[in-house]
């Protein structure tokens, strides 16, 4: 019930903090992928689904850690979202096995590979996890690079100010190269670097970690 009703209430709202969102026709109208962004705010999560759910009409499942779920408000948005709860101090695992499985079954993950919001507005290196769902479903990355949202509700802050933010969609990064090879670390890592550098890009940034 909460998906199709969040669907059509939700995205109309979230408009007012939309600026412009860029490239969109980089979005594969089928099959599975994954969707990397940049995380600085609470408004990302809002800002992506509200112009990416309408877009494809299909069901974007999000990774999110799992205190997100500790009440009701923020249950009800989670579950529009489809977002899958991760206890990062089991290191998420159970939440990358239920995400590459669903990868498998053609749907869409939406993920944050910094893990967690920047408290400065600024990239902050990527976590493997978005290389491990790459490599290990054999799927696309859609880089995503999110312009304003930490103005607009940076971490520790609850009220939304009225500005606006801009979403740039790169085109979907294939990792067909590494298909059929051992994973290993220095392979994950520089997967995940790739995408970062791309996200950097797209959000008019500079990543500077390896």
């Amino acid at each position: 019930m909460v998906y199709p009703i969040g669907k059509r209430i939700i995205p109309p709202i979230v408009k007012f903090w939309i600026k412009q969102a860029n490239g969109l026709q980089n979005v594969p109208k089928k099959g599975a992928f994954i969707v990397a962004a940049n995380h600085a705010s609470y408004m990302d999560h809002f800002i992506i689904m509200s112009t990416l759910v309408p877009y494809l009409d299909r069901k974007i499942h999000h990774l999110a850690k799992k205190e997100h779920f500790d009440n009701i408000f923020k249950k009800i948005w989670h579950t529009w979202v489809g977002a899958v709860p991760i206890d990062r101090e089991s290191g998420g695992k159970e939440a990358l096995m239920w995400a590459i499985k669903a990868l498998n079954q053609g749907k869409i993950i939406a993920i944050h590979p910094e893990g967690t919001r920047t408290l400065t507005g600024k990239l902050q290196k990527g976590k493997v996890g978005v290389a491990i769902l790459a490599l290990t479903a054999k799927v696309p990355v859609v880089p995503i690079g999110l312009i304003g949202a930490f103005e607009i509700l940076p971490k520790g802050k609850y009220i939304p100010k009225m500005r606006k933010a801009t979403m740039n969609i790169g085109k979907p990064m294939a990792f067909g190269k590494y298909y059929g090879k051992k994973i290993n670390k220095r392979m994950l890592r520089e997967v995940t670097t790739r995408i970062m550098k791309e996200i950097a890009r797209l959000s008019k940034q500079k990543y500077n970690f390896k």
